[in-house]
Formats: C-alpha cells, structure tokens, sequence
C-alpha cells in the first residue's frame, strides 16, 4: 500500500467519522420529543369551528360533480385567505367521520404517514361556554420523506354534533418536527343527496423550519391539500360499499321528533361516559407502553452509535499510526 493510497483511506474514514460525530441526523431524526415542550405554543391562528360560508357557482359544482376537488380560498380571523378545498363523497357523513377520526389507522390510507397513534383522548361536556366542544384528542404522527421522517404531535378539538367541524393545532406540551401547524374539517350531508352523500371541506396552514428541504415544504402546503380530501373520499366510499355489501349501511336519516336518540337516554349516557374511560386508560396506557419502547430503542441506537464511532476512531487512529511509520521507514531508507 502506497502512501497516497493510505492517505485516501484516512479521509475517507475521516469523513465518515465527522458525519457520524457531528451530524447524527444523517442516520436518524431525533428533534421531536415526547417529554419535552415546544419551542412557543402557537405561531399560526387557530382556525374557528362551523360554516366556512364559501359560495359555490356552476362551475365549482361542475368540477365537484365531475369527482375532482374544487379549490378556492376562505378568510379566517386575521390569517387573511387561507387555501381550503371542497369535496363531494359517496357516502354518509357518519361513514366520512369514521375515516377521518380513525387516527390510529392513519399509515394504511393516508400518503407519506408512516405511523400515527393516539396518545390521550379527553372528553368534555359541551356547552355553550366552551363553543359545544366535545372532546379532544392528542395523536403522535409521523411522515416520511426520501432520507427524513418528521414526527409531529397534534391536538384535534371535536365540535361535531354542533358545528359539523374537527380543528386541530400542535399540542404544544410535546416538541415536534414542525414548527407549526393548524388544520380543520366542515363536514355536511350533501345538499343533492343529504342521505347518502356527504360534501367535506378542509384547510390546513403549516409552518416549517428553515432545515426542512423545500420539497417537503411544498408537499406538506400545496399537495397535502388535495391528497387529504382524496383519501377520505377513497377510503370514505370503499368502506360505504363494504357495507352496502355486507348488509350493515344506514344512511345519514335523523330519528323522528319527539323521539329521542338511545345514546341521549340517562342510561346510554353513563354507558357512554364509561366507554370514554376505559377508551381513555387504554389509549394513554398503550401511549406510555409505546414511550417506553421507544425510548428502549433510542438508548440502543445511541450505544450501537458510540459503539460505532468509537471503533471508526480507533481505525482512523492505527492507520494514521501505520501511515506514520511507512514514512518514517521511507525517510530512513533514503537517508541509509
């Protein structure tokens, strides 16, 4: 072996030892964090529940008819107009509800989401004094990109049974990948089909940091819109049909006056409230099992990159040894 050729080898380890040392994201993402806060607790104006009060003409409900997305603007408090999306679906609003409030299944309908769970779920008595809030409920997503995943933790405000809405903002007692981020769902029986069809409106505002590749950036405030919509809208009808099928549909028919839903009976009420619970240990009991695991497999990743580093630094070390007294032993020859 040459010198030069030692020389190339050095480097080469050397590079790999300072990317390793100095810059560990290259293998792994480690910037959100479960315990920690964020860095502020909120940068972006929440959006508001209710009716977003857009006015369609022909041509939008041509676009809608057709099966495609109709994309307009919607002015919110002081944001000014933020983008927001309309989409008609083939099937009830309860069924629409049901996929977009299925947040633990995230990773198999919507694109780019990799995981998603929910690690606590709060109910609420609604009442005029908290807008009809129903419940919360806190969900750990995370995306994935070529070489990057971003982990994020978000807050979903249910205002269903009062202003057909879901909103959402970061839970900012939890550190995510994103800077920002706020998001909100009108959903309504359709118009010209209120029974079995359902028209959805949604808006999301995100706020990234200045390290994020701009590709992900455009993604997750441009593409996300349209893709969001059209996931429900697949999902929403698949499972529509499954049911059709297996003989379980019931559309979107309210019960008949005077007559007042099971659920809203003092009996169903507790049974309900005690669903909430049980739902409620389980979900922050199966979040902190996951914590643990996860913070198992942090600690191992980090031994197995000490580990890794150290022996690259002990390599890097006996070759500059050995490059030393090559040099030396030519030196020495050319002085005998």
């Amino acid at each position: 072996m040459t010198s030069g050729h030692t020389m190339n080898s050095i480097g080469l380890l050397f590079a790999i030892v300072i990317c390793s040392v100095v810059n560990p994201s290259s293998f792994f993402v480690l910037g959100s964090n479960f315990n920690k806060p964020h860095s502020h607790t909120g940068k972006v104006e929440p959006f508001q529940p209710g009716d977003p009060k857009i006015k369609l003409d022909g041509k939008a409900k041509g676009i809608l008819k057709s099966g495609k997305p109709y994309q307009t603007q919607v002015i919110t408090g002081t944001s000014g107009g933020r983008a927001l999306v309309v989409q008609d679906v083939n099937a009830p609003t309860h069924v629409v509800w049901g996929r977009i409030l299925d947040y633990d299944h995230y990773s198999d309908m919507v694109p780019k989401t990799v995981d998603s769970k929910n690690y606590k779920v709060v109910p609420h008595k609604p009442t005029k004094a908290n807008n009809f809030l129903e419940k919360e409920i806190f969900t750990r997503m995370k995306v994935g990109f070529p070489m990057l995943k971003l982990e994020f933790f978000v807050r979903h405000f249910c205002f269903i049974k009062e202003h057909n809405s879901l909103t959402w903002t970061l839970d900012y007692t939890k550190e995510s990948d994103f800077d920002d981020s706020c998001g909100y769902w009108y959903i309504i029986p359709h118009p010209d089909d209120p029974a079995e069809r359902t028209r959805l409106f949604y808006s999301v505002q995100v706020g990234m940091f200045d390290w994020v590749p701009s590709f992900v950036v455009d993604f997750m405030s441009k593409k996300a819109l349209t893709d969001a919509t059209a996931w429900v809208k697949k999902y929403s009808e698949i499972e529509w049909a499954k049911a059709k099928k297996d003989g379980t549909a019931h559309t979107n028919a309210q019960p008949a006056k005077g007559r007042e839903p099971v659920f809203a009976l003092p009996f169903g009420k507790k049974k309900r409230e005690e669903e909430e619970r049980l739902e409620r240990e389980a979900t922050e009991k199966a979040a902190l099992e996951k914590q643990e695991e996860a913070e198992k497999r942090r600690k191992l990743v980090t031994v197995r990159a000490g580990w890794r580093r150290y022996v690259l630094v002990s390599v890097v070390l006996v070759l500059a040894v050995y490059n030393a007294s090559m040099f030396i032993g030519d030196q020495h020859e050319k002085t005998a």
